[in-house]
């Protein structure tokens, strides 16, 4: 058997007021041709003074607001590379990604592409890219994703949605700073910690589970419990505990793999748009017959926070656009063959999936 050789974030720095050292944690990585630094930031941030005080800007730095309503697309990142390429006369000393999954993701996917030629929609898939990205920092504005650790870029392309999954998409840097989540909405808040929740039921019920991935998902797991279900912790430690929870999860599945709640998941945002975090809890809360345990704590979680779900978001949808949403999800053969295991083509069909769609 042949075994991943897993590359991680090689720097972390955890705690609250970490953002504060950002300028100090880059400034080794200033080339002496003072090469800018680009930084992506989500555009709920304009104006924000927390954020924007803490940037200290040299020479031809250069900051790019993204809107995070919407998933991340390759078009997208083409023309960030192209207008990036255009405006900085030489290659960048960096990539700072500062936001949620959607602007990790898109930073990740950025830093790939401005060493890499062709068009971003041509390295979707596993281990496509050729050519290391340039440097690049991860600053989580919301926890729950794992972007901020994960080895995969989610985007949708063309003809799918599936993620750049690379040994060279990890960040060289990441800053967690629980801080910076002070200001996330309840319904947020909760979608996109559901991720994590999810993250580790799938990678502990999954057919790829080894120690390690188990390690990671059963601590992702415990963390999940304690700030959605319990009532003891106060405002900062839930926002400490959380922002760890992504982390675990996002290591549970790096050396396993997610499930069926992220495939269907994928079906629903390539043609609806739906966003990744309630995209996966409108899936999952169909899913007792695969997840009955963790179904079952997840709409305890749900019922317990007020959280309600959107109904009926396929009840108008036509045939094509089933058959689209199923051709999405079927394609994410590792994430079928991990729920189901090996066999997984003999048991999970179309017309299965059409009946879990129009369930939603």
């Amino acid at each position: 058997m042949k075994y991943k050789n897993f590359p991680m974030v090689p720097r972390v720095i955890f705690g609250r007021g970490s953002f504060n050292q950002m300028n100090e944690i880059i400034a080794p990585k200033r080339l002496l041709n003072q090469a800018p630094f680009i930084f992506i930031i989500d555009d709920f941030f304009i104006g924000s003074q927390k954020i924007i005080s803490n940037i200290n800007l040299y020479g031809s730095d250069e900051i790019i607001y993204v809107s995070a309503q919407e998933e991340p697309k390759t078009t997208q990142i083409d023309e960030l590379v192209k207008y990036i390429k255009t405006s900085v006369s030489e290659q960048p000393a960096g990539i700072i990604g500062i936001g949620g999954g959607t602007v990790i993701d898109i930073s990740k996917a950025v830093a790939i592409m401005l060493t890499n030629n062709g068009k971003t929609c041509d390295y979707q898939g596993w281990d496509l890219v050729n050519n290391p990205a340039i440097y690049h920092v991860g600053i989580p504005t919301i926890s729950g994703t794992g972007a901020e650790v994960s080895r995969t870029t989610v985007l949708t392309g063309p003809e799918r949605k599936l993620g750049i999954n690379s040994d060279f998409t990890p960040f060289d840097q990441v800053i967690l700073d629980p801080e910076l989540t002070s200001s996330v909405p309840k319904n947020q808040w909760f979608f996109t910690g559901m991720d994590c929740f999810i993250h580790s039921i799938e990678s502990l019920n999954g057919t790829y589970l080894n120690a390690f991935s188990q390690s990671y998902g059963e601590k992702a797991l415990d963390l999940c419990k304690q700030v959605f279900n319990e009532d003891y912790l106060t405002e900062q430690e839930s926002q400490d505990k959380l922002m760890m929870a992504s982390w675990h999860g996002g290591m549970s599945i790096a050396y396993s793999q997610v499930g069926i709640a992220h495939a269907l998941s994928y079906g629903l945002s390539y043609v609806l748009g739906t966003k990744h975090g309630i995209g996966n809890c409108i899936v999952f809360d169909h899913l007792e017959d695969y997840y009955p345990e963790g179904v079952t704590l997840f709409k305890e979680m749900k019922e317990k926070h007020g959280i309600i779900l959107p109904k009926g978001v396929c009840s108008s949808l036509k045939d094509v656009e089933f058959d689209t949403m199923i051709r999405v999800a079927m394609s994410l053969e590792p994430l079928w063959e991990n729920a189901i295991g090996k066999q997984w083509k003999s048991l999970i069909t179309p017309q299965l999936l059409r009946g879990l769609y129009e369930k939603m």
